[in-house]
């Protein structure tokens, strides 16, 4: 059986790329379907059903905007938004490690200076490295 792993779990709901990339998209702004659809160059059959999935998890919510015809927008819910910070993390890495020249999406912080996402400890506010971590629980598969 293989290990119960919160990591895992959060796969099962946002590992995969279009669910990803859409994602980003909202966290940019984009909230139409059509737009979505473009930036992330997902087919509107997959498209639909992973923004159906990440609605159904709690990540975004569907508000009419236009009654006539019906006319949707994807918003982010609390748990939308807290992906951010996984979503930035994830961007840091791809900047240093997979893509070439400059990063193609810089963000600023509104103390005005580049956005570099840290990790830090919430107890004394220190970068987290994996050199200062050590487990203290873990479940063991049976």
């Amino acid at each position: 059986m293989p290990r119960e792993c919160s990591i895992a779990n959060a796969l099962a709901v946002v590992g995969e790329r279009w669910s990803l990339l859409a994602m980003r998209e909202i966290l940019l702004g984009v909230r139409r379907f059509d737009q979505i659809a473009r930036n992330t160059g997902a087919s509107r059959d997959i498209l639909t059903t992973r923004l159906r999935k990440l609605e159904e998890v709690g990540l975004l919510s569907r508000e009419q905007y236009e009654p006539h015809p019906p006319r949707y927008e994807y918003v982010l819910t609390d748990a939308g938004r807290a992906l951010n910070t996984v979503l930035l993390t994830l961007m840091a890495w791809g900047d240093r490690y997979v893509t070439d020249g400059d990063p193609p999406t810089v963000w600023g912080h509104r103390c005005g200076a580049v956005l570099e996402p840290v990790m830090v400890c919430a107890h004394c506010l220190q970068p987290v490295r994996t050199e200062d971590m050590s487990v203290i629980r873990i479940d063991q598969p049976q």
